[in-house]
């Protein structure tokens, strides 16, 4: 009982904490002004740089363990990190849950440094397109058969990209699991602030997600879990699937 009460008052806190516009500003301040030094590069998971703010990958860690997927997506590998670390969750959940992982072009230094780590015997990696028609075709002959399947999208960040691998993936997600999208903090950036990219304000992940929950009304925001975050590269990315 003691518990359960706690919990209640902790959920308040939380919605209390969130209603609070200078701390809501302070944390995307944090984003604003630690971008140029490129915060999000600070952290490795199991030796592989991760490029996320830790309190998105506790947030992840969290609905992993809910959850307990039976595959995890991601677009985007980058260095690996994410990968190992959503493989090493599965590995401490004892499942047989699997990682895919989806990238245009999987470097040959990272490709071997993920391919020669223990949590590796959980990973597959496909390179490609992540909208390109033969890549999706093999992502769904891979996930044929999983029941709970978390999709994250972190790979090119332009609308148009975004949007597409929102409709793609979408239908892989199934009624109490997530549709994740990083990066969604880029519209709340000022003008100007990313460089040498084809995205940024009104152009960007955020943009995407308002765009595809007009017309799909299986998903909706998780604002749980910005709220209690505050600083977090996906406040509006946490999309939960309310509908079969």
């Amino acid at each position: 009982m003691k518990n359960s009460k706690s919990k209640i008052n902790q959920e308040f806190i939380i919605k209390d904490m969130a209603k609070g516009q200078k701390i809501a500003g302070l944390g995307r301040l944090f984003i604003k002004e630690t971008l140029k030094y490129r915060y999000s590069y600070n952290f490795t998971w199991l030796g592989r740089p991760i490029i996320q703010f830790p309190q998105d990958i506790i947030a992840m860690q969290e609905i992993i363990w809910r959850l307990r997927p039976d595959l995890i997506i991601e677009t985007g590998i980058a260095h690996g990190g994410s990968l190992i670390f959503y493989a090493s969750m599965l590995e401490l959940l004892g499942s047989t849950g699997e990682v895919l992982g989806i990238d245009i072009d999987i470097r040959q230094h990272n490709r071997h440094e993920i391919e020669k780590h223990p949590m590796f015997k959980r990973i597959t990696m496909i390179q490609g397109s992540s909208i390109e028609q033969s890549i999706i075709q093999r992502v769904y002959s891979f996930s044929k058969g999983k029941k709970r399947i978390l999709v994250v999208l972190d790979s090119n960040h332009t609308h148009t990209h975004v949007l597409k691998e929102l409709k793609l993936y979408s239908p892989l997600v199934k009624k109490g699991s997530y549709l994740i999208v990083f990066d969604t903090a880029i519209e709340y950036l000022p003008e100007g602030s990313i460089l040498n990219r084809p995205w940024g304000k009104g152009n960007n992940p955020g943009t995407a997600v308002r765009e595809f929950l007009k017309a799909n009304k299986r998903f909706k925001i998780d604002k749980d879990m910005p709220d209690k975050l505050i600083i977090t590269g996906a406040p509006d990315g946490y999309l939960k699937c309310v509908k079969d």
